[in-house]
């Protein structure tokens, strides 16, 4: 679509040598306008901007040569070269200065155009309406401005969906930073769980340590619980034995005897 614009850029780029201008023009000047726009017809574009350069030599104020060389110069330069940047100042001072009404619409309609191939449509679009309100009769202007007016839309629309795109990805990068900080925390609560069941085990050793020596200091300190058994049984059945001799005395009818004294003191 570029190419196209660049073909309607020069369409009609050049004007003749007799066109209006701030000053009377001398014959050298027509001259060499006549000799600048035959060569641009025949595609010799730098020979073509000598030619013209020469006419301002002439004079500096005639707005066709002026014009005609920022023509030449676009013909030749790179979409970034200079020799579009000297054509760019050029038609800016044209429409500074110009008194020429179809010169200073020819200026607008060309600017625009630059300012659609470097993708600025806002600044095109106002471009082609300076130059439809000098000339309404400027298809080109209207065409271009209307295919400027849609590249505009379509700009602002991946704007919008870039935006859009920015914003879920921000959100996206939020939400998982917020689940990296849920998970690290979950992690130190964990930890901090597991430090607390370690230290819970390491109090509870000393006491199940203590538990089991204790049988051992019953032996060291006083009488363990199966030689009090074994004591009380020796007791219960010395009562017993005791108990039944009584009995068996009684039944013969005689006191129960004692044992002798053997130790009279």
């Amino acid at each position: 679509m570029n190419r196209f614009i660049t073909a309607l850029l020069l369409a009609s780029a050049i004007l003749p040598a007799w066109g209006e201008s701030k000053t009377t023009s001398t014959r050298h000047e027509r001259n060499y306008i006549v000799e600048g726009n035959k060569l641009y017809k025949e595609e010799k574009y730098a020979d073509a901007e000598v030619a013209y350069r020469k006419a301002l030599q002439e004079n500096a104020m005639n707005e066709i040569a002026q014009f005609n060389l920022a023509a030449s110069l676009l013909r030749q330069g790179s979409a970034s070269g200079e020799t579009q940047q000297e054509a760019t100042r050029i038609l800016q001072n044209i429409l500074r200065d110009a008194e020429n009404i179809s010169i200073a619409e020819k200026a607008y309609y060309n600017l625009g155009n630059l300012a659609f191939n470097e993708q600025d449509y806002a600044k095109s679009i106002d471009l082609y309406k300076n130059a439809l309100r000098r000339n309404p009769d400027n298809d080109k202007a209207r065409e271009n401005l209307r295919l400027a007016q849609k590249r505009l839309e379509e700009q602002q629309n991946q704007d919008q969906n870039k935006d859009q795109n920015q914003n879920q990805d921000q959100n996206q990068d939020k939400q998982d930073q917020n689940k990296d900080q849920n998970q690290n925390k979950d992690q130190n609560q964990n930890q901090d769980q597991n430090k607390d069941q370690d230290k819970d085990k390491q109090d509870q050793q000393p006491q199940n340590q203590d538990q089991k020596q204790n049988p051992q200091q019953q032996q060291q300190g006083g009488i363990s619980q199966q030689n009090a058994e074994k004591i009380l049984k020796a007791m219960e059945n010395e009562e017993n034995a005791t108990r039944q001799r009584i009995n068996a005395e009684k039944k013969k009818g005689g006191a129960p005897s004692r044992k002798p004294v053997t130790n009279p003191w």
